[in-house]
This record gives structure tokens, sequence and C-alpha cells, in this order.
């Protein structure tokens, strides 16, 4: 397919600067809003041009202009798909906002997301990433999903196993997907458990369940005549009551992108052998530090930062955040190269003091 063929709807030289939540500057030689299918299927069969598939932009950096063909995933809806004796099964658009969701499906009565409630991005995004937040993952609630094969135009469905889930990773980051738009994943289904148990367990999660005093049982569960807890056994606060205190954390602790720029937690949370974290303990007795099932050991990026003296410390226009050093900040008219740069000088930092690599969670484009 020549650039002459272009469908109608691929647009020439479109400014990025407002798609991404980090508001970096850049531009797309080509991009194309995709509402549906059908318009991943008009473009199969173009491998000579470099793809890029963006939803939100709230984990990307741009480094620059971008001279291929960025897909801007915008295919909407959501439904109930069916239920069975064990769970509810919600089928949503990649294009659809993903808190939107989590809020849509507490108010039809169908818990089970409230943990991952105000992370920023769509549904598409979320099992690439494999989004995680305060003790769940996406993919324990991962049913199946459908993608597109751009080299013949063909639907793929993949289940559980076949995206290769694992700590912030999947099948899509492992194979490239988000970086060469091959596949493009439309619709996600997700298994929300009608056995439902609060998690309110993890750090601050914890203690803002007991800052509401939401940790006693509640007498009245989820608005659906299907969900009736016992009590008894299932003690703790409602699902809705679950997500505002997520909600009221990740509020108090992240920035909000329209006021200042940023794409949320940088770095992933290391993991590390089970020996080196018990020597950082011992020389610094204040580092969170979660056992894995693997036997490694799960540090907290943030607190690295933090003790590595870069918590609201700038470098040129952009710094880390002075209420949460994990986030890196664009403090207006940074540019990628800046990021990059801040990026470098935190590893460099946290690298010399503890011995430990931070990788970033961001796209690099």
């Amino acid at each position: 397919m020549s650039e002459r063929q272009l469908p109608d709807f691929v647009e020439r030289d479109v400014d990025l600067t407002t798609r991404t939540t980090l508001a970096l500057p850049g531009r797309a030689a080509l991009y194309a809003e995709i509402r549906d299918a059908g318009q991943l299927a008009m473009l199969a069969g173009e491998n000579a041009r470099r793809r890029f598939v963006l939803g939100a932009g709230s984990n990307l950096v741009l480094t620059g202009d971008f001279d291929g063909l960025l897909l801007r995933m915008a295919i909407r809806g959501r439904e109930l798909i069916g239920d069975d004796e064990s769970a509810w099964y919600v089928r949503a658009g990649a294009g659809e906002n993903w808190h939107q969701l989590v809020l849509w499906t507490l108010a039809q009565g169908w818990p089970g997301l409230e943990n991952l409630a105000l992370i920023p991005g769509t549904v598409g995004a979320a099992p690439i990433q494999n989004i995680g937040a305060y003790g769940l993952e996406v993919a324990e609630r991962f049913q199946s999903l459908e993608a597109v094969d751009l080299a013949t135009g063909q639907t793929l469905r993949l289940d559980h196993a076949a995206c290769r889930f694992a700590y912030r990773d999947s099948v899509f980051k492992q194979e490239g997907w988000h970086l060469n738009g091959q596949r493009v994943i439309t619709r996600v289904t997700f298994r929300l458990p009608k056995a439902w148990q609060p998690l309110t367990g993890y750090g601050e999660l914890a203690a803002e369940a007991d800052r509401q005093q939401i940790r006693q049982p509640h007498p009245q569960a989820v608005p659906n005549a299907h969900f009736r807890p016992d009590l008894r056994s299932n003690p703790g606060p409602t699902p809705r009551q679950v997500a505002d205190a997520v909600i009221a954390v990740r509020r108090r602790k992240l920035p909000d992108p329209a006021a200042l720029p940023n794409a949320g937690s940088f770095f992933h949370n290391p993991r590390v052998s089970a020996a080196l974290a018990e020597r950082l303990a011992s020389a610094h007795p204040g580092l969170p530090r979660y056992p894995q099932a693997d036997g490694r050991v799960k540090l907290a990026a943030g607190w690295l930062v933090e003790h590595s003296g870069w918590k609201g410390r700038d470098l040129g226009r952009v710094g880390m955040y002075e209420k949460q050093a994990l986030v890196l900040v664009n403090r207006g008219g940074a540019s990628g190269a800046e990021v990059g740069a801040l990026a470098r000088a935190v590893q460099t930092d946290v690298r010399e003091r503890f011995g430990v690599e931070l990788t970033p969670e961001p796209v690099f484009l």
C-alpha cells in the first residue's frame, strides 16, 4: 500500500504534544484515529512503514518526531456478555478509558477491579503492561482479548495462557506488539469473580482503609441481587469503599497530568535476590521489602529514589515529584532528551548507593 493509497481517515503531520500525559513535543508523519476494527483491516498488509499504537499516552516518552504511522486507539463500547455461577464476564473496547470502566463495573454491581481505580490509560493498554496496584494485577481479572493482525487483516483471539503475563509484562511487550503495531488489541474481556474478597492489606491502602474506618463489616455490599456475601466469613468494606480509598491514596501522592504533566510511576519496583535484599535491609532498616513467590524480593523504587536524594529535585525542566519520588514531572516546556537525562541520572545514583538497577516503565518513542 503506497502513501497515496492510504485511507481518508489517515492524517498527515499531526502534533502529538497534547496526546501524551508528559506533554513532550513531537509530531507523527501519519496518524489514524481507530474507532473500529474495520479500519485496521483497511491498513493490513502495509509492512514497509513503522507503526506505533497509542492509547491515552500515559506511559510514553516522546523523544522527538515519529516518522511512521501512529494508530490512536479509540474503539469504544462496554457490555456484560454473560455470567455463570462463579463470575461475570465484561467486555470493553480497547479505546475505553480504564478508570471509567472500573467505576462503571462497580456501579453495575460487578466488583473486582476496584484496586486498579484511577490508573491512567485505556483498556487496550491494560493487558500489555499488566497494570497493577495495591495487591492486584489485571492478569488476575483477565479472560481473553481480540486483536487484528496487520500483516493479514485477520482477527486473533488470545486466552489468559497465551498472554504470558508476568510482573508489568506480557507477550505483547515480549514480542514488541506495542512497539511495531504488528498486532493491535481491539477488545478485552474480564472475568469478575462473584466470590468477591476485599484486598486492603497493601501498605498505603491499608493505612487509608484504617483512616476511613472502612475495614469493619458493612451491612450492604454492592447493588446486585445476585451478590450476597456472608459477612461473617467475608468482613470488610464494600467494593466502592475500596475504590474510594484507592482513589484517595492515588490523588494524594500523584499529580494530575492536566495540571503537572507526568507519566505516573516512572520506574518499575525492582526485584532482587533475597541475599541482596537482606544486606540492604541491614544497612537501611526502613527499606520496604516484599518477598515474591520465586524467592526474590521486590523493593520499593520510590523509596530508593527518595533516599538517593531525588525527591523534589529537578534537572533542567524536569524533576522527581516532591510528594512522590517515583513520579517524573515536566515542569514546563521539557523535551524527551531532558526526560532521558534525568532518568539516567536517577538510575546512576540508585545504582551507586544501593547496587540496584532501576528500569523505566514508560516506552521511549
